[in-house]
């Protein structure tokens, strides 16, 4: 084991896009650097999380293509781990998980998984025996998946609540900034402005904001809504939007998130399914007030009546009053965005960095102590 002051930390992740838990991952990986901690990134060769976290300066390990079962995968990287002498191994998923339990058997490393979504799978057991005999911490999200895991069966002892974290912007934008944002959507002062930053899959419920908008449209003429993530290009069919509604402007995910959040005047979260809602956090540590659904982990993290409101799932109609309500009182709308920074900085990259490397170290003092 490698001294108490440093760490070897192995994080896993098959995803091949860049979406809200691979940021997460990048986020603890950075926390944890300035700690002095060493670290590996395991993950698909060409995948987006390779080459952020390669040109970030992290080690990374890639996991071949056409590995059916990740059996070769995992050998290599037992390998790997001999040579970097792993303390800790950090699933990021399902998959990432049992690769770095056959990469680990017999090993003295530490295994964690992060749980971020709330589907189960059709037998819960197969679950149970998963998370119990192959994790020696199972981190979660939010109280709602806490409750959903330990209702498998996971033993209660291993489960640790650790929320998404979120890097704050060390300002938020200015009025120029805000117009020069809206201006290149062709977006107007007056206009008021719903915004959506998720891939575009049912469980984040686009199609819900876009029936719920078309009752919003027809109270509020100046009401825009752009919804931007992974799989834009397919949005518009996907959506029904046929023909385009010019009100309603499809993204592809911004390069800069915060010009994105700089253009709106609420983010909208109209989800089916919600571990957190790292995306509607992100929102909130830039000064912005949140609609959401009462989905999953959301109602955790927006507080009704203080930073936004909450409409039940999948009823564009309720959606649709939340937004109405919202944009009828603009000096209120500022207050709850200021409110929603507030709340964002409970949940800083520093506390969550700081949360999960106290884990870590419990683990290995564990470990130290039955050896």
């Amino acid at each position: 084991m490698t001294p108490p002051h440093q760490l070897a930390i192995a994080h896993v992740d098959t995803g091949r896009s860049l979406r809200g838990g691979q940021q997460q991952l990048l986020m603890l990986a950075r926390g944890l650097a300035a700690r002095g901690h060493r670290q590996l990134i395991v993950c698909p060769e060409a995948s987006e999380l390779l080459h952020k976290a390669r040109a970030e300066g992290f080690r990374v390990f890639p996991l071949p293509r056409r590995d059916p079962g990740h059996l070769h995968g995992a050998v290599l990287l037992r390998a790997e781990l001999r040579s970097f002498h792993a303390d800790i191994l950090h699933a990021h998923d399902g998959v990432g998980q049992t690769i770095a339990w056959l990469a680990t058997l017999g090993s003295d490393a530490r295994r964690v998984v992060s749980r971020r979504v709330t589907f189960l799978p059709p037998r819960r057991l197969d679950y149970r025996l998963k998370y119990t005999h192959t994790a020696d911490a199972v981190i979660v999200v939010s109280e709602f998946v806490r409750r959903l895991v330990v209702g498998c069966g996971v033993p209660s002892s291993k489960v640790i609540l650790i929320p998404d974290g979120v890097e704050l912007p060390p300002a938020l934008p200015d009025e120029r900034t805000c117009q020069q944002a809206r201006a290149q959507w062709g977006i107007g002062a007056e206009d008021f402005v719903i915004g959506h930053l998720g891939a575009f899959t049912r469980e984040k419920g686009q199609d819900i904001a876009v029936r719920a908008f078309a009752e919003v449209a027809g109270k509020l003429p100046r009401a825009r809504l752009l919804l931007a993530g992974e799989g834009s290009q397919h949005a518009e069919r996907l959506l029904g939007l046929n023909p385009p509604d010019a009100r309603i402007r499809i993204l592809a995910p911004p390069k800069v998130a915060s010009d994105f959040f700089a253009a709106l005047d609420v983010y909208l979260m109209p989800s089916r399914s919600e571990g957190l809602g790292s995306s509607a956090l992100l929102a909130m540590a830039h000064g912005l007030p949140v609609v959401a659904t009462r989905a999953g982990g959301l109602p955790e993290l927006v507080e009704e009546g203080g930073t936004g409101w909450l409409a039940e799932a999948e009823s564009p109609s309720s959606l649709a009053a939340c937004l109405i309500e919202a944009a009828s009182d603009r000096a209120r709308l500022r207050a709850f965005g200021q409110n929603a920074r507030r709340r964002a900085e409970e949940f800083s990259a520093d506390k969550v960095t700081m949360l999960t490397e106290g884990l870590y170290y419990r683990l290995l003092r564990r470990q130290t102590t039955l050896s």
